[in-house]
């Protein structure tokens, strides 16, 4: 279990970076001080509630990683599973919209998805193991 949490801290911690650098990023294009266009300009980038995707970001990271080391199986594993799932299926979505919508090149936004899928395996490999 040491091993899924750890792996899940590092995932995390990625996760929480390419926010950091995203979140920042969409305050310089507000300020009009992006050079270039870029995804933080799109709607996509504020899909729920107005609020930038990169902020949610960087309070779901370390949520999720503190509760990776709390107590055994329980409601709020079971609920950090379902975000991981939530964030999963999102990444899906704006995978997709990367790809065959905006086609635009972003490798923070890859990062994160790709933490985000590989989030939800290790949360539920936890909870196999817990």
């Amino acid at each position: 279990m040491l091993l899924v949490r750890s792996v899940i801290c590092v995932l995390c911690a990625v996760g929480f970076y390419a926010s950091v650098f995203m979140l920042r990023k969409g305050i310089r294009a507000e300020r009009g001080e992006l050079l270039e266009s870029s995804v933080v300009q799109t709607p996509r980038a504020k899909l729920f509630g107005g609020v930038p995707n990169a902020l949610i970001g960087i309070v779901y990271y370390p949520a999720l990683a503190a509760v990776s080391w709390s107590a055994p199986a329980g409601a709020l594993r079971y609920a950090a599973l379902a975000a991981a799932a939530f964030a999963a299926a999102t990444s899906l979505y704006l995978a997709y919209s990367l790809l065959f919508v905006t086609k635009r090149s972003c490798s923070y936004c890859w990062t994160a998805h790709l933490a985000n899928w590989a989030l939800l395996a290790a949360y539920s490999w936890l909870l196999v193991l817990t």
